[in-house]
This record gives C-alpha cells, sequence and structure tokens, in this order.
C-alpha cells in the first residue's frame, strides 16, 4: 500500500469504529461504563493493529533488497549492513490480542552470519 492510500484506508476503519459504536450504544441502552469502553477497545485494537502493519510494511526495512545504503538495516551484533536472504511472513501479536501479518526480508550479516528480521 501506498502512502497515499492510508487517508482513504484508515478515515474508512475509522468510521467503522464510529459507526459500530454507535450501533453498539443503541442496542446496549443500560451498558456499564465498564462495558462501554470494553466495546470500544475492541474496535479500537483493530484499528490501531491495521495501522501499525501498514506502517511497518510501508518501512524501507520491509524489504531490505530495496534500501539504500543509509536506509539498510544494520546486524545488532557487529554493526555491519545486512544482505537480502528472501522474504518471509511474521504474524505477531499485538495490543488487544490482534494480529499483524508483516512479509519482511530476513537479513543476514556477511561478517557475523546472524540472521533476523530488522526491527523497523
Amino acid at each position: 500500500m501506498m502512502w497515499e492510500d492510508f487517508d482513504r484506508e484508515w478515515e474508512a476503519l475509522a468510521e467503522e469504529v464510529l459507526m459500530g459504536m454507535k450501533e453498539w450504544r443503541l442496542a446496549h441502552p443500560r451498558a456499564t461504563l465498564r462495558e462501554m469502553e470494553a466495546a470500544l477497545d475492541e474496535r479500537l485494537a483493530r484499528v490501531r493493529a491495521r495501522m501499525l502493519q501498514d506502517m511497518a510494511l510501508a518501512s524501507a526495512a520491509a524489504d531490505l533488497g530495496q534500501a539504500g545504503a543509509q536506509e539498510r538495516a544494520v546486524c545488532e551484533q557487529c554493526g555491519q549492513p545486512l544482505e537480502a536472504r528472501g522474504k518471509e511472513t511474521r504474524q505477531l501479536r499485538t495490543h488487544g490480542d490482534q494480529a499483524l501479518v508483516l512479509e519482511r526480508s530476513y537479513g543476514v550479516c556477511p561478517q557475523c552470519g546472524a540472521g533476523f528480521f530488522p526491527p523497523r
């Protein structure tokens, strides 16, 4: 996804939260503050996870093969720039137990051989 698409996608997600909460509140007129908070947090966690996923995938570090020398991640062990060794999909969990699916370059240090996904 390109940066220009974020506004449209994120606005649609925010609209879903707003409308969903309005509908939820109308369906639960006697809800406690704790119940309202839980319903809102659940919806916001989904938006948060999507935004995190989009931002991570848009990072230059997501594709080591395309990153310039200045942007290339370095080895945490010895500081050498990493070399790309293909892409892998990582599945992570974030706040609210929401799933993130990130396809990112796997990097290997040419000096010490350490391999990992760049942290950005």
